[in-house]
């Protein structure tokens, strides 16, 4: 049952990616855009963003991220939380608050820009990532361009440091902010959840 939710929460968002693929329209109604919202009052858009993405290879890294990750994590709630349906309550409690968190990061910084637009899971994937991380902080994760793996209580501070530097240096079509939004989300909830997670982490680190 866990890895059904992963897999059908997949399945809508490659299927909506596809379609919008060449439909502009579909971009432009759907996209966050935080001038719009703060003035249209359009806050729909806070959520639909999470299931469009601008090609495949946009789509792809985001959802072989959420399934690698979210997989270990639906199975490390599925012990701790063994009642019915409460791994997946948490999973995606974590995923779409990421999705907010990471909206409302983006919306604040660009509410005066009217041609700022993004799309892309990117923030709620991110929520899970880092979920995932603080939960397990002794597996060991590996970047497309660092095949080399490293412990997940030193990648997450790593890359964290890399989107703070990344943001601050701007440029470039990616947010960034929305990622660092998204994965603090993560880190929260599950500090929420299990405030020793965070003291086992802060003991590898130091």
């Amino acid at each position: 049952m866990d890895a059904n939710i992963l897999i059908i929460l997949i399945a809508i968002t490659c299927l909506i990616s596809f379609y919008a693929f060449e439909k502009s329209e579909i971009m432009n109604k759907y996209a966050l855009m935080p001038y719009r919202m703060t003035n249209n009052r359009e806050s729909y858009r806070l959520f639909s963003h999470l299931f469009l993405h601008g090609d495949f290879t946009h789509l792809l890294f985001n959802m072989m991220s959420l399934y690698f990750l979210g997989k270990i994590l639906l199975d490390e709630f599925d012990y701790f939380y063994p009642t019915y349906l409460s791994a997946e309550r948490h999973f995606l409690s974590i995923y779409f608050l990421g999705g907010l968190a990471s909206s409302a990061v983006s919306i604040y910084r660009h509410k005066s820009n009217p041609n700022y637009q993004s799309i892309g899971a990117s923030g709620a994937v991110s929520a899970v990532i880092f979920a995932t991380i603080l939960w397990n902080p002794t597996m060991k994760l590996m970047l497309f361009f660092i095949p080399i793996p490293i412990p997940a209580y030193l990648f997450g501070p790593m890359y964290l440091l890399f989107e703070y530097y990344a943001m601050k240096r701007g440029g470039g079509n990616i947010a960034h902010d929305a990622h660092i939004g998204g994965a603090l989300m993560g880190i929260i909830y599950v500090l929420i959840l299990n405030i020793d997670k965070g003291k086992e982490f802060i003991q590898l680190i130091f």
